[in-house]
């Protein structure tokens, strides 16, 4: 009996690398809640950021856009970058693509992923079942990764999640609960800036801030792009083309100025549709860093360095870090403490080679764990294009 090639993990990445293997008829088993981040950790009301030609998971034959959906649905088309998507309606699509293309989904949770002597991998699930795969596919999204800064991590342990004084972003589906509340919200990008938008929206008074040397910014409307400039998912810009479509050589890069990019580039930056929403309801502290926060009492606060050196304490009933994810294999506990020794790894995350491998043979990485070897776009949607049939391609040579 061959042995079927597991995919961990059922978001767009998953989604994708799983309909694109199972058309090259390799067996294949998919494991997972579809779109579970986006459908339970971004808050209730989101919109994406990422225009409808960004936002398509990539499938191995036509017929299954975002608009596709849409039709399917009887809704109206999404489909210009004046089009603005809302998250409930692209995790509805999400599903449709995977009750399509990965009809045999089980939600079930892979607990562990160990080396299997003589090649291949054991896997266990939540189950108890045990079984043999003769290569995995990670694509866990976001799973695992939230980053809370060393000076915000003490005082988000001094309470239960998301209840504590301190919380992450993505632990905030319902911000309805700061409704009256005073809520200091730590960011910049879209993250931050949505969800300080939404909350004052829901009836919080927020003040943002602002890290660093860069201001609150948001993108220029689409009307407003240059237009000498080639076309991308995420605007028109010759570096945004290349990282685009181009990711080829992005691996070869010094490992230094990949880790840059992927931190800098679209990044952080508001949507050009949110501006006037959040400049009407949301005040915004701009300073050099965060200190540190504590909360003694409950109630929490947070001590700032401003740009002109001093140190100042802000307090408020909670405070939210839209602080980001970071990759880190030691995160991803399900794999086996041996197959994680194994992986070699650039700043916590994996080194891939050609077809998303990594350094174990038949262990593939794709989303956001692959940007540091494949680029800015592994960490959007629209990376499925690139990425799928790819990771496809190769392990279809290489395991076939």
């Amino acid at each position: 009996m061959i042995q079927p090639v597991a995919v961990i993990g059922a978001g767009p990445f998953g989604l994708s690398t799983a309909a694109h293997l199972r058309a090259r008829g390799i067996p294949v088993r998919v494991f997972g809640e579809p779109m579970v981040s986006w459908r339970d950790h971004m808050p209730e009301g989101m919109l994406l950021k990422s225009t409808p030609v960004a936002s398509n998971l990539d499938a191995p034959q036509r017929g299954h856009t975002l608009a596709d959906y849409c039709d399917a649905a009887g809704i109206p088309r999404l489909v210009t970058d004046e089009d603005i998507i809302p998250a409930a309606t692209f995790v509805a699509y999400g599903e449709w693509f995977q009750q399509k293309l990965v009809p045999e989904l089980e939600r079930v949770r892979v607990v562990s992923v160990d080396r299997r002597q003589g090649g291949g991998f054991d896997l266990k699930l939540d189950s108890g079942e045990q079984f043999a795969a003769r290569a995995v596919v990670v694509a866990t999204g976001l799973a695992g990764l939230a980053h809370l800064p060393p000076e915000l991590a003490t005082a988000a342990a001094d309470g239960p999640a998301p209840a504590g004084p301190v919380s992450h972003s993505s632990q905030h589906h319902d911000l309805t609960r700061f409704s009256g509340k005073e809520l200091l919200v730590i960011g910049a990008g879209q993250s931050a800036l949505e969800t300080a938008a939404l909350a004052a929206e829901a009836g919080a008074r927020v003040r943002v801030v602002s890290r660093g040397r860069g201001r609150v910014a948001f993108g220029a409307p689409p009307w407003e792009q240059p237009k000498l400039c080639p076309e991308s998912p995420f605007g028109r810009a010759w570096s945004l083309w290349a990282l685009s479509y181009y990711p080829h050589p992005y691996r070869f890069l010094p490992a230094r100025t990949r880790h840059y990019l992927v931190r800098r580039v679209l990044g952080p930056l508001g949507a050009w549709w949110l501006k006037d929403r959040f400049e009407a309801k949301v005040e915004v502290s701009e300073v050099a860093r965060v200190v540190s926060a504590s909360a003694p009492d409950g109630s929490p606060a947070l001590r700032v360095r401003t740009h002109s050196g001093r140190t100042e304490e802000m307090t408020a009933d909670h405070i939210i870090a839209a602080t980001g994810y970071r990759v880190d294999i030691a995160a991803m506990d399900f794999l086996g403490h041996g197959l994680r020794t194994r992986l070699a790894v650039s700043r916590g995350a994996p080194k891939l080679g050609a077809g998303y491998v990594s350094s174990v043979p038949g262990l593939y990485f794709t989303g956001l764990p692959a940007a540091s070897s494949y680029g800015p776009v592994m960490r959007f949607v629209c990376g499925t294009e690139f990425a799928s049939p790819r990771l496809a391609g190769h392990l279809a040579a290489a395991h076939g």
